[in-house]
Protein backbone atom coordinates (compact mmCIF):
# COMPACT_ATOMS: atom_id res chain seq x y z
CA UNK A 1 0.00 0.00 0.00
CA UNK A 2 1.36 3.44 -0.96
CA UNK A 3 1.95 6.21 1.60
CA UNK A 4 -0.89 8.22 0.05
CA UNK A 5 -3.29 5.26 0.39
CA UNK A 6 -2.29 4.65 4.01
CA UNK A 7 -2.83 8.29 4.89
CA UNK A 8 -6.19 8.30 3.10
CA UNK A 9 -7.24 5.28 5.16
CA UNK A 10 -6.79 7.48 8.26
CA UNK A 11 -8.68 10.31 6.62
CA UNK A 12 -5.55 12.43 6.01
CA UNK A 13 -5.39 14.31 2.70
CA UNK A 14 -2.14 16.15 1.91
CA UNK A 15 -2.43 19.76 0.76
CA UNK A 16 1.16 20.95 0.37
CA UNK A 17 4.68 20.56 1.76
CA UNK A 18 6.21 23.26 3.95
CA UNK A 19 9.16 25.02 2.36
CA UNK A 20 12.71 24.34 3.57
CA UNK A 21 12.96 27.71 5.31
CA UNK A 22 9.90 27.03 7.49
CA UNK A 23 10.95 23.43 8.20
CA UNK A 24 14.40 24.59 9.32
CA UNK A 25 12.90 27.31 11.53
CA UNK A 26 10.72 24.71 13.29
CA UNK A 27 13.68 22.32 13.65
CA UNK A 28 15.88 25.08 15.11
CA UNK A 29 13.22 26.21 17.60
CA UNK A 30 12.48 22.69 18.84
CA UNK A 31 16.13 21.60 19.09
CA UNK A 32 16.83 24.68 21.24
CA UNK A 33 13.79 24.02 23.44
CA UNK A 34 14.58 20.33 23.99
CA UNK A 35 18.20 21.06 24.96
CA UNK A 36 17.19 23.90 27.30
CA UNK A 37 14.41 21.93 29.00
CA UNK A 38 16.25 18.61 29.34
CA UNK A 39 19.99 19.32 29.76
CA UNK A 40 20.37 15.97 31.57
CA UNK A 41 19.68 14.17 28.27
CA UNK A 42 22.99 15.57 26.94
CA UNK A 43 21.80 16.34 23.41
CA UNK A 44 24.14 18.15 21.04
CA UNK A 45 21.97 21.02 19.79
CA UNK A 46 23.62 21.24 16.36
CA UNK A 47 23.25 17.50 15.74
CA UNK A 48 19.68 17.60 16.96
CA UNK A 49 18.86 20.45 14.59
CA UNK A 50 20.39 18.59 11.63
CA UNK A 51 18.34 15.48 12.45
CA UNK A 52 15.05 17.37 12.84
CA UNK A 53 15.64 19.43 9.69
CA UNK A 54 15.53 16.19 7.67
CA UNK A 55 11.87 15.73 8.51
CA UNK A 56 9.28 16.33 5.80
CA UNK A 57 6.44 18.59 6.94
CA UNK A 58 3.06 19.04 5.28
CA UNK A 59 -0.27 20.77 5.79
CA UNK A 60 -3.21 18.40 5.37
CA UNK A 61 -6.91 17.91 5.85
CA UNK A 62 -7.28 15.90 9.06
CA UNK A 63 -10.59 14.51 10.42
CA UNK A 64 -12.19 16.21 13.43
CA UNK A 65 -11.21 14.66 16.75
CA UNK A 66 -7.78 13.52 15.59
CA UNK A 67 -4.57 15.15 16.79
CA UNK A 68 -3.79 18.55 15.25
CA UNK A 69 -0.51 17.08 13.99
CA UNK A 70 0.56 13.51 13.36
CA UNK A 71 3.90 11.81 12.67
CA UNK A 72 4.08 9.08 10.03
CA UNK A 73 7.21 6.97 10.48
CA UNK A 74 7.20 5.25 7.08
CA UNK A 75 8.25 8.43 5.31
CA UNK A 76 9.52 10.41 8.34
CA UNK A 77 6.88 13.10 7.87
CA UNK A 78 4.71 15.34 10.04
CA UNK A 79 1.24 16.33 8.86
CA UNK A 80 -0.33 19.49 10.31
CA UNK A 81 -4.04 20.23 10.29
CA UNK A 82 -4.70 22.91 7.68
CA UNK A 83 -6.50 24.99 10.32
CA UNK A 84 -3.32 25.54 12.40
CA UNK A 85 -1.98 29.05 12.00
CA UNK A 86 1.62 29.37 10.84
CA UNK A 87 2.78 30.83 14.17
CA UNK A 88 1.40 27.75 16.01
CA UNK A 89 3.08 25.09 13.86
CA UNK A 90 6.09 24.89 16.19
CA UNK A 91 3.83 24.26 19.19
CA UNK A 92 2.13 21.29 17.54
CA UNK A 93 5.37 19.96 16.04
CA UNK A 94 7.07 19.27 19.40
CA UNK A 95 5.15 16.08 20.26
CA UNK A 96 5.66 14.69 16.74
CA UNK A 97 9.36 15.59 16.63
CA UNK A 98 9.88 13.64 19.86
CA UNK A 99 8.22 10.65 18.18
CA UNK A 100 10.71 10.99 15.33
CA UNK A 101 13.62 11.01 17.78
CA UNK A 102 12.23 7.94 19.57
CA UNK A 103 11.79 5.56 16.69
CA UNK A 104 13.83 2.38 16.37
CA UNK A 105 13.51 0.50 13.05
CA UNK A 106 14.78 -2.84 11.82
CA UNK A 107 16.65 -3.49 8.56
CA UNK A 108 13.33 -3.62 6.64
CA UNK A 109 12.36 -0.13 7.89
CA UNK A 110 9.69 -1.65 10.13
CA UNK A 111 9.08 0.08 13.45
CA UNK A 112 10.03 -2.13 16.41
CA UNK A 113 10.16 0.40 19.25
CA UNK A 114 9.15 3.97 19.87
CA UNK A 115 10.14 5.17 23.32
CA UNK A 116 8.12 3.15 25.84
CA UNK A 117 6.04 1.50 23.10
CA UNK A 118 6.92 -1.87 21.57
CA UNK A 119 5.70 -3.02 18.16
CA UNK A 120 5.38 -6.78 17.65
CA UNK A 121 3.98 -8.80 14.77
CA UNK A 122 0.64 -9.25 16.48
CA UNK A 123 0.19 -6.34 18.87
CA UNK A 124 1.44 -2.93 20.05
CA UNK A 125 2.32 -2.67 23.75
CA UNK A 126 2.68 0.55 25.72
CA UNK A 127 1.09 3.00 23.27
CA UNK A 128 -0.82 4.84 26.00
CA UNK A 129 2.21 4.91 28.28
CA UNK A 130 4.41 6.35 25.53
CA UNK A 131 1.92 8.94 24.29
CA UNK A 132 1.48 10.23 27.84
CA UNK A 133 5.23 10.37 28.47
CA UNK A 134 5.82 12.26 25.22
CA UNK A 135 3.01 14.68 26.08
CA UNK A 136 4.47 15.28 29.55
CA UNK A 137 7.78 16.17 27.89
CA UNK A 138 5.92 18.44 25.46
CA UNK A 139 4.08 20.18 28.31
CA UNK A 140 7.40 20.82 30.07
CA UNK A 141 8.90 22.30 26.91
CA UNK A 142 5.87 24.55 26.43
CA UNK A 143 5.70 25.48 30.11
CA UNK A 144 2.07 24.38 30.29
CA UNK A 145 0.45 25.28 33.61
CA UNK A 146 -1.44 22.65 35.56
CA UNK A 147 -5.19 23.05 35.62
CA UNK A 148 -8.00 21.38 37.57
CA UNK A 149 -10.16 19.48 35.07
CA UNK A 150 -12.86 16.85 34.86
CA UNK A 151 -12.93 14.13 32.20
CA UNK A 152 -15.25 11.14 32.06
CA UNK A 153 -16.46 11.81 35.59
CA UNK A 154 -12.92 12.01 37.03
CA UNK A 155 -11.65 15.25 38.60
CA UNK A 156 -7.91 15.91 38.92
CA UNK A 157 -5.14 18.46 38.49
CA UNK A 158 -3.83 17.92 34.99
CA UNK A 159 -0.23 18.46 33.85
CA UNK A 160 -1.58 18.35 30.29
CA UNK A 161 -5.16 19.70 30.48
CA UNK A 162 -5.96 19.41 26.76
CA UNK A 163 -4.03 16.42 25.39
CA UNK A 164 -4.10 12.89 26.85
CA UNK A 165 -5.05 14.31 30.29
CA UNK A 166 -6.05 10.98 31.89
CA UNK A 167 -3.08 9.09 30.50
CA UNK A 168 -0.73 11.88 31.62
CA UNK A 169 -2.26 11.81 35.11
CA UNK A 170 -1.49 8.10 35.52
CA UNK A 171 2.03 8.40 34.08
CA UNK A 172 2.66 11.38 36.38
CA UNK A 173 1.83 9.04 39.27
CA UNK A 174 4.38 6.55 37.94
CA UNK A 175 6.97 9.32 37.51
CA UNK A 176 6.35 10.37 41.13
CA UNK A 177 7.45 6.87 42.09
CA UNK A 178 10.49 6.51 39.81
CA UNK A 179 11.53 10.13 39.27
CA UNK A 180 11.01 12.07 36.04
CA UNK A 181 14.60 11.84 34.79
CA UNK A 182 14.52 8.09 34.20
CA UNK A 183 11.06 8.35 32.59
CA UNK A 184 12.18 11.00 30.10
CA UNK A 185 15.48 9.22 29.40
CA UNK A 186 13.66 6.01 28.45
CA UNK A 187 11.05 7.97 26.49
CA UNK A 188 13.52 9.76 24.24
CA UNK A 189 16.20 7.03 24.07
CA UNK A 190 13.83 4.04 23.79
CA UNK A 191 15.51 2.04 26.55
CA UNK A 192 14.03 -0.15 29.31
CA UNK A 193 15.49 1.70 32.31
CA UNK A 194 12.15 3.20 33.38
CA UNK A 195 10.29 -0.07 32.85
CA UNK A 196 12.84 -2.09 34.82
CA UNK A 197 12.94 0.38 37.71
CA UNK A 198 9.16 0.49 37.89
CA UNK A 199 8.95 -3.31 37.88
CA UNK A 200 11.45 -3.44 40.75
CA UNK A 201 9.23 -1.05 42.74
CA UNK A 202 5.73 -2.36 42.00
CA UNK A 203 6.14 -5.82 40.42
CA UNK A 204 6.05 -7.08 36.82
CA UNK A 205 2.43 -8.25 36.94
CA UNK A 206 1.28 -4.87 38.22
CA UNK A 207 3.33 -3.01 35.60
CA UNK A 208 1.74 -5.02 32.78
CA UNK A 209 -1.74 -4.43 34.20
CA UNK A 210 -1.19 -0.66 34.39
CA UNK A 211 0.37 -0.58 30.92
CA UNK A 212 -2.65 -2.45 29.56
CA UNK A 213 -5.08 -0.03 31.25
CA UNK A 214 -3.34 2.91 29.58
CA UNK A 215 -3.58 1.15 26.20
CA UNK A 216 -7.28 0.49 26.75
CA UNK A 217 -7.99 4.11 27.74
CA UNK A 218 -6.37 5.50 24.59
CA UNK A 219 -8.17 2.88 22.49
CA UNK A 220 -11.56 3.72 24.00
CA UNK A 221 -10.94 7.43 23.39
CA UNK A 222 -10.16 6.75 19.73
CA UNK A 223 -13.36 4.72 19.41
CA UNK A 224 -15.37 7.61 20.87
CA UNK A 225 -13.83 10.00 18.31
CA UNK A 226 -14.72 7.68 15.42
CA UNK A 227 -18.29 7.23 16.65
CA UNK A 228 -18.74 10.97 17.08
CA UNK A 229 -17.58 11.50 13.49
CA UNK A 230 -20.19 8.97 12.35
CA UNK A 231 -22.94 10.74 14.28
CA UNK A 232 -22.06 14.11 12.68
CA UNK A 233 -22.68 12.62 9.23
CA UNK A 234 -26.21 11.47 10.11
CA UNK A 235 -28.82 14.12 9.36
CA UNK A 236 -31.60 13.17 11.75
CA UNK A 237 -31.91 11.62 15.20
CA UNK A 238 -32.88 7.96 14.79
CA UNK A 239 -32.43 4.57 16.39
CA UNK A 240 -28.98 4.20 14.87
CA UNK A 241 -27.85 7.47 16.48
CA UNK A 242 -29.32 6.38 19.83
CA UNK A 243 -27.33 3.13 19.62
CA UNK A 244 -24.14 5.04 18.83
CA UNK A 245 -24.71 7.40 21.78
CA UNK A 246 -25.29 4.39 24.03
CA UNK A 247 -22.00 2.90 22.81
CA UNK A 248 -20.19 6.16 23.63
CA UNK A 249 -21.64 6.15 27.15
CA UNK A 250 -20.42 2.56 27.63
CA UNK A 251 -16.95 3.54 26.45
CA UNK A 252 -16.89 6.54 28.80
CA UNK A 253 -17.75 4.26 31.73
CA UNK A 254 -15.01 1.85 30.66
CA UNK A 255 -12.48 4.71 30.62
CA UNK A 256 -13.53 5.76 34.11
CA UNK A 257 -13.24 2.17 35.39
CA UNK A 258 -9.82 1.62 33.82
CA UNK A 259 -8.43 4.86 35.23
CA UNK A 260 -9.61 4.22 38.79
CA UNK A 261 -8.50 0.59 38.64
CA UNK A 262 -5.02 1.53 37.38
CA UNK A 263 -4.67 4.30 39.96
CA UNK A 264 -5.61 2.01 42.84
CA UNK A 265 -3.18 -0.59 41.50
CA UNK A 266 -0.36 2.00 41.50
CA UNK A 267 -1.15 3.09 45.05
CA UNK A 268 -1.39 -0.37 46.58
CA UNK A 269 1.40 -2.10 44.64
CA UNK A 270 3.97 0.63 45.29
CA UNK A 271 3.16 1.76 48.82
CA UNK A 272 2.61 -1.77 50.18
CA UNK A 273 6.11 -2.72 49.04
CA UNK A 274 7.59 0.60 50.16
CA UNK A 275 6.10 0.11 53.63
CA UNK A 276 7.77 -3.31 53.89
CA UNK A 277 11.08 -1.72 52.88
CA UNK A 278 10.81 0.93 55.62
CA UNK A 279 12.54 -0.52 58.69
CA UNK A 280 13.62 2.52 60.70
CA UNK A 281 11.70 5.39 62.29
CA UNK A 282 13.25 7.79 59.76
CA UNK A 283 12.28 5.59 56.80
CA UNK A 284 8.72 5.32 58.10
CA UNK A 285 8.49 9.11 58.40
CA UNK A 286 9.72 9.49 54.82
CA UNK A 287 7.17 6.88 53.75
CA UNK A 288 4.39 8.84 55.47
CA UNK A 289 5.41 12.07 53.74
CA UNK A 290 5.61 10.38 50.35
CA UNK A 291 2.19 8.75 50.75
CA UNK A 292 0.65 12.02 51.94
CA UNK A 293 2.08 13.98 48.99
CA UNK A 294 0.65 11.44 46.55
CA UNK A 295 -2.78 13.00 47.19
CA UNK A 296 -1.83 15.80 44.77
CA UNK A 297 -1.70 13.27 41.91
CA UNK A 298 -5.03 11.56 42.61
CA UNK A 299 -7.99 11.57 40.24
CA UNK A 300 -11.37 11.07 41.94
CA UNK A 301 -14.85 10.26 40.71
CA UNK A 302 -18.08 10.46 42.67
CA UNK A 303 -17.80 8.46 45.89
CA UNK A 304 -14.07 7.70 45.52
CA UNK A 305 -12.58 6.82 48.94
CA UNK A 306 -9.84 4.29 48.16
CA UNK A 307 -6.88 6.61 48.74
CA UNK A 308 -8.26 8.12 51.95
CA UNK A 309 -9.09 4.67 53.34
CA UNK A 310 -5.67 3.36 52.36
CA UNK A 311 -3.94 6.37 53.94
CA UNK A 312 -5.79 5.93 57.27
CA UNK A 313 -4.95 2.20 57.37
CA UNK A 314 -1.29 2.89 56.67
CA UNK A 315 -1.10 5.53 59.41
CA UNK A 316 -2.25 2.88 61.91
CA UNK A 317 0.37 0.43 60.59
CA UNK A 318 3.09 3.09 60.76
CA UNK A 319 2.29 3.78 64.42
CA UNK A 320 2.36 0.07 65.28
CA UNK A 321 5.61 -0.53 63.42
CA UNK A 322 7.23 2.58 64.96
CA UNK A 323 6.36 1.40 68.47
CA UNK A 324 7.89 -2.02 67.79
CA UNK A 325 11.09 -0.42 66.42
CA UNK A 326 11.41 2.00 69.36
CA UNK A 327 10.96 -0.88 71.83
CA UNK A 328 13.46 -3.08 69.95
CA UNK A 329 10.71 -5.61 69.21
CA UNK A 330 10.54 -5.29 65.43
CA UNK A 331 11.92 -8.14 63.31
CA UNK A 332 12.00 -7.53 59.52
CA UNK A 333 10.09 -10.24 57.65
CA UNK A 334 13.10 -11.03 55.49
CA UNK A 335 15.09 -12.10 58.56
CA UNK A 336 12.41 -14.48 59.88
CA UNK A 337 13.32 -18.09 59.07
CA UNK A 338 10.42 -20.51 59.50
CA UNK A 339 10.95 -24.29 59.83
CA UNK A 340 9.90 -26.21 56.70
CA UNK A 341 7.19 -28.07 58.63
CA UNK A 342 5.80 -24.78 59.95
CA UNK A 343 5.78 -23.23 56.49
CA UNK A 344 4.04 -26.27 55.05
CA UNK A 345 1.27 -26.10 57.67
CA UNK A 346 0.63 -22.43 56.87
CA UNK A 347 0.69 -23.17 53.16
CA UNK A 348 -2.07 -25.75 53.65
CA UNK A 349 -4.08 -23.33 55.81
CA UNK A 350 -3.62 -20.65 53.16
CA UNK A 351 -4.84 -23.02 50.45
CA UNK A 352 -8.09 -23.75 52.28
CA UNK A 353 -8.59 -20.05 53.12
CA UNK A 354 -8.25 -19.18 49.43
CA UNK A 355 -10.58 -22.02 48.49
CA UNK A 356 -13.19 -20.67 50.90
CA UNK A 357 -12.79 -17.16 49.48
CA UNK A 358 -13.19 -18.51 45.94
CA UNK A 359 -16.40 -20.36 46.78
CA UNK A 360 -17.78 -17.33 48.59
CA UNK A 361 -16.92 -15.05 45.66
CA UNK A 362 -18.45 -17.47 43.17
CA UNK A 363 -21.65 -17.63 45.17
CA UNK A 364 -21.82 -13.83 45.33
CA UNK A 365 -21.28 -13.45 41.58
CA UNK A 366 -23.99 -15.97 40.78
CA UNK A 367 -26.45 -14.14 43.03
CA UNK A 368 -25.41 -10.82 41.53
CA UNK A 369 -26.39 -11.98 38.05
CA UNK A 370 -29.95 -12.89 39.03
Amino acid sequence: MSIKSELKKDGIEVIEQLDTLKTNAIAKHISEKICATFPELNFNQDNLFIKLSRLNMYTAKIPDGMAEATYFYKNSSIYFNEHISEENLEKFAIHECIHYLQEVKDSRNSLIKMGLCEYTEFRIYGLGLNEAAVQLMTSKILGTKKDFVKYYGISFEAASPSYYPLECALVSQLAYITGEDILFDSTINSNDNFKNKLISLIGEKEFLEIQNSLDLIINYEEQITKINNKIVKIDDRNKKVDNLISKINDLKQSIENEFIGAQNNIIKSYFDKEFERSNTVGELENFRKKLYSFKDYIGANSGYTFFNDYYVDKMVEIEEKTNLIQNNQYIPKASIQLPKEYSRIWAIIGFFKNLFKFNKSKSYNENDNL
